[in-house]
């Protein structure tokens, strides 16, 4: 496939995730849904299970609403929304970590909403440091692993797991490189920018690791920044195609990201020399970075301060969902971090919900013209 076509099948995959997970099930395969945040999707994968991503859908809440309070995130509210309406039909199991208090109510919810899809619970300790903490997290995992067997009937096999592995490792390697390269490339819309984060989470990582290398390898080494003004976002979510668009008409161009569900989840590979499942404890251990993760010298906020001046964004844009708490907390400090930095500093709200993004559209035009 040449670009064109490469782009097509990412936004395809993007914008379709239940057709891909129709074309699993029709081949026979038990596909297991993947909540946000940081679910071990290596080990799915080396049980012979397809790790679908679950990050919900732009739509209106309806049947979720008798479950959750008006004010939590919106993402948990699709994701059960979508649940209840059967759009998860057919998958063998939902995996939901519990790493903020909306994806514990989400996962206790989902038990009843949905009785036909089993909830399986990933409880990751928030101080993931030293032998105490990686213990706790190899723990959560095992867990994974009976619940999985018992729901699906697949057998876990610790050599398959190394294998996954690698193969996670390497997927983390071609997503760093893509990101690495995207700003040499201004012809990518914003839009296409998502896209090829987003069809990570429906996709085979053997497939999806494929076509990013292919992508690569035809851009080769070459490439230039255009005449956008470059910028860096910030958040869980930045995947609305209205705001997105937006973006574009102004000739703002994404040069670096510290989205969750984009390049924040690519950092951390799983470290060599280790039995599997430990080697898994220990990367969650080395994790950081993040807002859902604990970070008591909330060194992220001079992480995305750095790295916007490091990629030669001229600001910061955060794309704050609306309710989620962690990245409400965070943001005065960033904003501190930011303006410490000689960095202007734009707040948009997002939920699922929205349908209307003028405010944002005047929002981020004022932006841009105070970036020159």
């Amino acid at each position: 496939m040449n670009v064109q076509e490469l782009l097509k099948t990412f936004g395809e995959a993007a914008a379709n995730p239940r057709k891909q997970m129709d074309a699993y099930l029709a081949a026979g395969e038990k596909v297991v849904l993947t909540a946000p945040v940081y679910v071990p999707e290596e080990i799915i994968h080396a049980m012979g299970l397809v790790p679908m991503g679950a990050w919900g859908a732009d739509l209106p809440l309806a049947r979720s609403k008798e479950y959750f309070p008006a004010f939590i995130c919106s993402i948990m509210q699709s994701i059960l929304e979508l649940g209840i309406r059967g759009d998860y039909k057919g998958a063998s199991a939902i995996v939901i970590p519990s790493l903020c208090d909306s994806l514990k109510c989400l996962g206790e919810n989902w038990k009843y909403a949905v009785p036909s899809i089993p909830f399986i619970p990933m409880t990751y300790p928030q101080n993931r440091w030293g032998e105490v903490g990686t213990a706790f997290t190899k723990a959560g995992y095992e867990r994974v692993i009976a619940d999985l067997e018992k729901a699906t009937g697949a057998i876990f096999q610790e050599e398959n797991l190394a294998a996954s592995i690698r193969l996670y490792n390497r997927h983390n390697d071609a997503m760093r490189r893509l990101e690495q390269a995207l700003p040499l490339h201004p012809e990518i819309t914003a839009r296409q920018r998502s896209d090829l984060f987003k069809s990570a989470f429906f996709m085979k990582k053997e497939t999806h690791t494929a076509l990013v290398e292919d992508l690569l390898a035809q851009w080769g080494e070459g490439g230039q920044a255009g005449e956008k003004v470059p910028v860096m976002t910030t958040g869980i979510l930045c995947d609305s195609p209205a705001l997105l668009d937006i973006f574009d008409e102004l000739g703002l161009q994404i040069v670096a990201d510290d989205v969750v569900a984009e390049s924040r989840q690519y950092r951390t590979d799983t470290p060599d020399g280790m039995a599997p499942l430990d080697a898994l404890s220990e990367k969650f251990a080395r994790m950081g970075l993040c807002s859902v993760l604990y970070d008591p010298k909330k060194e992220r906020l001079e992480y995305v301060a750095k790295t916007a001046k490091d990629k030669g964004a001229k600001g910061v844009i955060v794309v704050l969902t609306k309710f989620c708490d962690p990245e409400e907390f965070d943001y005065p400090l960033l904003k501190k971090a930011c303006s410490a930095a000689g960095l202007p500093v734009a707040l948009v709200e997002v939920d699922r919900q929205m349908e209307d993004f003028e405010q944002a559209r005047t929002l981020l035009e004022a932006f841009r013209d105070t970036l020159g």
